[in-house]
């Protein structure tokens, strides 16, 4: 079923760069909800303001993009990290005087409803916990568990080696595995105690488990 998904993906990706409205939308369904997270642990609650912001470009430049699907989700994340790190420049300089971005309000409507199936409260706590880590291992940790981007493209996306993508991740995952441990976090016992963990914690793309599926 996955291989069938990602094969719908890529086609979408075509028509979209052909102009095709609704691959768009198809692509955008798939790839926002990543990078909602991925913006809301660099920008907190100004992460719709920065992935519109994000959009905005995609849909400029799409036609122009060369590369593969997982090449596409490396590319979203590159801009959207962009975008994040200038809306943080621009809020040091500004504070509280950002200037909400009215574009693309139709398809984020579109989306509400799906993002906030998805982002439930344990999933929230998690994204909180990896914004509190150091920001290499941070970035490291939203692109490889959250986005779903190999080492070397992650490492594309931050300017940085592949190994040192890997370190920072698997240092990262360390972290919050000690964080999320009964000594540190004991209201999640109940379910630590039914065998389970954050799901985040639990699975990369590439089917690994715990910090060192991402190695």
């Amino acid at each position: 079923m996955e291989q069938a998904d990602e094969e719908r993906l890529c086609r979408a990706l075509r028509a979209a760069q052909d102009g095709d409205e609704e691959s768009f939308r198809v692509l955008y369904r798939e790839v926002q909800p990543r990078l909602i997270r991925f913006a809301g642990a660099l920008v907190g609650p100004d992460a719709e303001d920065v992935t519109s912001e994000a959009w905005l470009q995609i849909a400029r430049d799409l036609p122009s993009f060369r590369g593969d699907l997982d090449g596409f989700r490396a590319w979203t994340a590159t801009i959207t990290r962009h975008r994040a790190l200038d809306h943080l420049r621009r809020r040091s300089r500004r504070p509280g005087g950002d200037v909400p971005v009215e574009e693309l309000t139709a398809m984020a409507a579109e989306v509400d409803t799906e993002l906030a199936a998805l982002d439930g409260i344990a999933t929230r706590d998690a994204i909180r916990l990896i914004a509190e880590l150091p920001r290499d291992q941070a970035e490291a940790v939203l692109l490889r568990v959250v986005v779903g981007l190999d080492a070397k493209r992650a490492g594309k996306v931050l300017g940085k080696r592949s190994g040192a993508v890997r370190t920072a991740s698997y240092r990262g995952l360390r972290r919050l595995a000690d964080r999320l441990s009964p000594s540190h976090a004991d209201a999640a016992a109940p379910a630590r105690q039914a065998g389970e963990t954050h799901p985040l914690l639990r699975r990369d793309k590439t089917g690994g488990t715990g910090a060192e599926g991402v190695i």
